[in-house]
């Protein structure tokens, strides 16, 4: 039963997309497990880039079926544009499948979110703005709209006026908003019904099918580690759980049927939105490694935060996920430079720490501890072996390795599907 979960064991962004493409095409399915259309994958094939928001990377493989799992929360006008836009470039989306216990993104949802951070103000989160976390908490306090009831106009009726009679009491006496009718929102999601129908199957039974007859699945999760709901910086954090349990409880597909789980670290760190971030940078080296990696969110359009490599949060990645393998993308960015700093530890207070504090006041106050690596300058992007690499980036490599606690192996040594050097195989 070869299952493999791939997810970001930094605060997304790490190149995940790229890591799924390139698995695409020995696999035969690629499952979301949570998250929404507040992640974004960039998948270059050939002179081809697709940005990827909801759709799994695997769509872009022909012999993969993609899978939306019901961990998964779907904005349908997003879900049906992005398919319409693969459509326009001569993609095959007949094969995806889509949970019908997945969540669906509301109107309501989307308002309550864009609402909600503005009245933060300073104290604001970061969201996309996309109705995501609403989603989610209406998914806990069960008062949820799942795909399957598109197909029931009765009770999405009964389900969108109970949520409603909640909801607009806030936007009316709190937000000073105007109430939103139950009836205009039955009716939109209706609209969408006939288009997804195509797609909507009972995917729990097609994966532990596709298990039993020795299919490879690929879980592939969204953001990254740093940014999971339970195991994440939070408050600032996603909704979801990206790290590996996930996987699980995102697709119905049980923890024993999972082989292997693989982390993607970039050869630095980023992140987009609020929170704490120990080893950002806000001079020339942040700027350069920001207008070099192209560090811009695919969803958000928001310049990433960018920083150097922090071994101790890829440590804790590898711990809370249990990590057998790691892909580490990038590392073409990073040449160039004559020295290039890792941070190894924290201090904290006048404590070194080698750790992730669990004390969310001990991370705010976290200094990066560096050590400096010497750097190289030689073109890496033509690299096909590890030997090919300049010595220095080979010694990077393995102190990364080293530092973080499961072995590296894939790199990332371009943007390019074939720009990847494979050192041990993931199937």
């Amino acid at each position: 039963m070869p299952a493999l979960v791939l997810l970001g064991a930094q605060w997304g962004d790490e190149g995940k997309g790229k890591a799924t493409d390139l698995l695409g095409g020995s696999v035969d399915y690629v499952v979301r497990y949570q998250g929404g259309n507040n992640a974004g994958h960039t998948v270059v094939v050939g002179d081809q880039k697709y940005a990827l928001h909801l759709l799994p990377s695997g769509i872009l493989s022909p012999g993969c079926t993609p899978v939306i799992g019901n961990g998964v929360v779907v904005d349908p006008s997003v879900l049906l544009a992005e398919l319409s836009g693969l459509n326009e470039r001569g993609v095959d989306t007949s094969k995806l499948l889509i949970s019908g216990n997945a969540h669906i993104i509301t109107p309501y949802n989307v308002t309550v979110d864009k609402v909600t951070e503005r009245f933060l103000g300073k104290r604001k989160i970061g969201t996309t703005g996309r109705g995501i976390g609403p989603t989610y908490a209406d998914k806990i306090n069960r008062v949820g709209i799942r795909v399957q009831d598109l197909y029931d106009e009765s009770i999405l009726q009964q389900k969108v006026e109970a949520a409603l009679d909640v909801k607009n009491q806030m936007l009316t006496k709190l937000y000073n908003r105007r109430a939103i009718a139950a009836d205009q929102v039955v009716e939109e999601l209706l609209g969408y019904a006939g288009q997804l129908a195509p797609y909507v199957a009972d995917t729990v039974l097609v994966l532990n099918e596709a298990l039993e007859q020795d299919k490879v699945v690929l879980f592939e999760g969204g953001q990254g580690t740093l940014l999971d709901i339970d195991h994440g910086t939070y408050p600032f954090v996603t909704s979801s759980n990206p790290t590996a349990g996930g996987a699980c409880t995102g697709s119905g597909v049980g923890p024993t049927k999972i082989s292997r789980v693989i982390g993607i670290l970039k050869a630095y760190t980023t992140r987009v939105g609020a929170g704490p971030f120990p080893t950002e940078l806000f001079d020339e080296d942040g700027e350069a490694l920001r207008r070099i990696g192209g560090e811009r969110g695919v969803t958000t359009g928001r310049d990433r935060r960018c920083g150097w490599f922090d071994a101790v949060i890829a440590r804790y990645a590898t711990r809370v996920n249990g990590l057998t393998d790691f892909f580490l993308t990038k590392l073409d960015v990073l040449t160039g430079w004559e020295q290039i700093p890792v941070c190894v530890a924290y201090e904290i207070d006048g404590r070194r720490v080698e750790e992730l504090p669990y004390s969310q006041t001990d991370f705010h106050h976290a200094k990066p501890v560096y050590e400096t690596l010497p750097g190289w300058s030689e073109d890496i992007t033509k690299a096909k072996s590890f030997s090919d690499l300049p010595k220095n980036a080979q010694n990077y490599v393995k102190a990364l390795e080293e530092m973080s606690g499961a072995p590296i192996s894939a790199i990332g040594v371009g943007p390019g599907r074939d720009e990847t050097i494979e050192i041990n195989s993931f199937l």
